[in-house]
């Protein structure tokens, strides 16, 4: 539900929607022109009697400005709120060609499967926020919500089951909160896991990806799949409806209620942070404007992350039994070991290391408020 209407960050008054502007938060969903290739069918309600969060504070959006708590929402309400904001559960994949309708500066998802390089833009994602998809003969989780420019991937496979995934149109801690369609549950897009249902207290699994301009994408993987707009819905997927947001946010608002970690102030509500969680040691590492490699300890693992154009890219920084140090020079990732350079995709290029892979690891890309405010034990990166 994350392109409707808003709601003050300190009451639950409705705010004015329908604007970009940096007073209210863009209108986004509208039902699809015709059926569109959605799973909508047989979803149970969900089970209201277990819950990992209290019902008054998961907002639905009704997209006319207003706003109901799940604990006064009634079935008819869940129901036809469902899939307002439709998922795509057939994507059409195209080349790179499929996605010159795209700026150089447009931002997408990005997930390599079995070596293959798939693009999710943020333009398509607006309007649908969840992807199904099998890839690689993973089962799949595409998840974004605008509201906090929250891209994370996650494994649909639960309990020896595969799930699949819908829209509330409901927020909480103003963040996406999904569907399962087996169970009702209901579940938190940051944090990716279950929050009311049978399945209260699960977590979803998080796979490597990666946020970056289409133009660096492409440099990085100039064989890369991209989503293309077939999806069967007709939306102005060229509009960018919340390319003003960030002001909205750093007013001091936001568009539903939130917590008070998310209003942590170790850093502006609105920074962009990669954050990585390794055996319960949680990291935020602050990627705007971010030149040089950051080589870290999480978890009793070294890592390093390579800052893209928009995001970053997250490994191992080992080979074998040697952890390497990078940085930068002349504006190529270097290994201070043994002087070999590497790209963003975790690649030796030349040197000792050439054609020698680093292990990527599961990473989210949010704005800073939506992270701290599912994992408030985070601690910021502030430097070597």
């Amino acid at each position: 539900a994350c392109g409707g209407g808003g709601i003050s960050a300190d009451s639950t008054e409705p705010t004015e929607a329908g604007s970009s502007s940096s007073t209210a938060v863009p209108v986004v969903p509208g039902e699809p022109e015709g059926p569109g290739p959605t799973e909508t069918q047989g979803f149970p309600d969900v089970d209201l009697s277990v819950h990992d969060v209290p019902l008054e504070e998961v907002y639905f959006d009704t997209f006319d400005g207003g706003s109901v708590p799940l604990s006064e929402s009634t079935p008819e309400l869940r129901e036809a709120l469902r899939d307002a904001i439709p998922p795509i559960d057939v994507p059409v994949y195209g080349g790179i060609t499929d996605g010159e309708w795209l700026m150089p500066e447009d931002l997408v998802l990005g997930y390599v499967a079995g070596g293959v390089a798939h693009a999710y833009p943020f333009k398509i994602l607006n309007f649908h926020e969840i992807v199904n998809d099998e890839l690689a003969g993973i089962p799949v989780l595409i998840s974004y919500c605008p509201l906090c420019r929250s891209g994370v991937v996650y494994d649909r496979r639960m309990n020896g089951e595969t799930l699949s995934f819908g829209n509330t149109s409901a927020l909480y801690e103003s963040d996406l909160v999904m569907v399962d369609r087996t169970t009702g549950s209901y579940w938190w897009q940051v944090a990716g896991t279950a929050i009311v249902g049978p399945l209260s207290g699960a977590a979803l699994q998080p796979l490597p990806s990666t946020v970056a301009t289409w133009a660096n994408w492409t440099v990085e993987y100039p064989d890369t799949l991209v989503l293309t707009r077939e999806t069967g819905y007709e939306r102005p997927y060229e509009r960018d409806s919340f390319a003003d947001y960030t002001d909205f946010l750093d007013s001091g608002r936001f568009p539903f209620p939130v917590g008070e970690a998310a209003r942590d102030p170790r850093l502006a509500r609105s920074a962009l942070v990669v954050g990585v969680a390794i055996d319960g040691d949680i990291r935020a590492y602050p990627v705007d404007g971010l030149i040089d490699p950051i080589v870290d300890q999480v978890g009793g693992q070294t890592i390093v992350v390579f800052p893209i154009d928009g995001g970053g890219s997250v490994f191992k920084a080992t080979v074998g039994e040697e952890s390497l140090q990078f940085e930068r020079r002349q504006g190529q990732f270097v290994d201070i070991e043994s002087g070999s350079t590497w790209d963003a995709t975790g690649v030796a290029r030349s040197g000792v290391w050439e054609g020698t892979s680093l292990d990527p690891l599961p990473s989210r890309t949010m704005f800073w408020f939506a992270f701290v405010g599912a994992f408030p034990d985070v601690e910021v990166y502030s430097g070597n």
